[in-house]
């Protein structure tokens, strides 16, 4: 999903009277014509959008961006609206036809991920199909991931999903360049990718050609090759603390140089530290219940 890359230091804490400009790296002008084509109709869009659902504490939902909505559609089925913020016109314009043809309830915003603040708090925010990654310095991740926080109502979760530099090193075998192609269930479909490292500044470049019946469609992006541990960091700079993380959406443990993605969700520390007590609490209590019935 498209955001901004230029760098960000500071996170206002209000909204500023004159809106900030929205850069936009192009991503959707290139991709969203074919994006929603280059996921595999198997399941994968409703089982990201069932986990984010069951984690889920109630209240509104914001997707810093939403692209197509090709996550935010099923997930306003289960949740109700979802707010959802692209840089990105042009994945925008995808989205509202989503919207018109589904009905769901998703309320296209265009804005940038690392100022956008409407005043609202919501339950669920999250990132998912490597937004994080399109943001290219660690300030303008760092914004991002605060800016994030800054949105939760009390009790509220945030979710982030963006590649796993692990796998994407293993892919290049030591390699500064790789190429591979995945073919489509449909015939004389298939994605070709040109994968190029540029270790001194950590970034991912690759160029995607799209092959398909009438033609090849040809995309190129750059991502930020982010760690997990980099996003524990910013969390925890925004007073969040790691629940769990793993390496699919169906569950699947996260194995730093084998999984395509990782999936992390924070809480606020405080409220996860008083939950904990809680449940200390509560088991403590269950003992007593326990030993006084054994006495009995």
């Amino acid at each position: 999903m498209s955001t901004a890359t230029a760098p960000s230091n500071a996170v206002p804490s209000a909204a500023p009277s004159v809106a900030p400009e929205i850069m936009d790296v192009g991503y959707g002008r290139q991709f969203a014509a074919f994006y929603d084509r280059l996921f595999p109709q198997d399941g994968a869009a409703e089982r990201t959008a069932e986990t984010l659902a069951g984690w889920h504490p109630g209240g509104r939902t914001l997707e810093l961006g939403v692209g197509t909505g090709r996550i935010a559609v099923p997930v306003a089925r289960r949740t109700g609206e979802v707010v959802g913020v692209d840089s990105s016109p042009e994945m925008l314009d995808q989205l509202r036809a989503a919207v018109a043809e589904s009905g769901a309830p998703v309320v296209p915003v265009h804005g940038d991920i690392r100022t956008y603040d409407d005043g609202t708090r919501y339950g669920l925010v999250y990132a998912v199909c490597a937004t994080l990654s399109l943001v290219l310095d660690a300030a303008g991740q760092r914004t991002a991931v605060a800016r994030a926080a800054h949105h939760l109502a009390p009790g509220g979760t945030l979710v982030v999903e963006t590649h796993n530099p692990g796998l994407v090193h293993t892919l290049h075998e030591g390699r500064v360049r790789t190429s591979f192609f995945a073919p489509y269930p449909e015939p004389g479909t298939g994605l070709q990718t040109y994968s190029t490292l540029i270790p001194e500044r950590g970034l991912w470049h690759t160029s995607h050609l799209w092959h398909e019946a009438g033609g090849v469609r040809l995309g190129s992006e750059v991502n930020r090759l982010t760690m997990p541990e980099e996003v524990d960091a910013y969390a925890a700079e925004a007073g969040l603390v790691l629940v769990s993380r793993q390496g699919d959406w169906s569950g699947g443990a996260f194995v730093p140089d084998q999984s395509a993605v990782h999936i992390s969700r924070y809480v606020r520390a405080d409220e996860q530290a008083a939950e904990q007590a809680a449940d200390v609490v509560a088991e403590k209590a269950a003992d007593v219940v326990a030993e006084q019935g054994e006495r009995s």
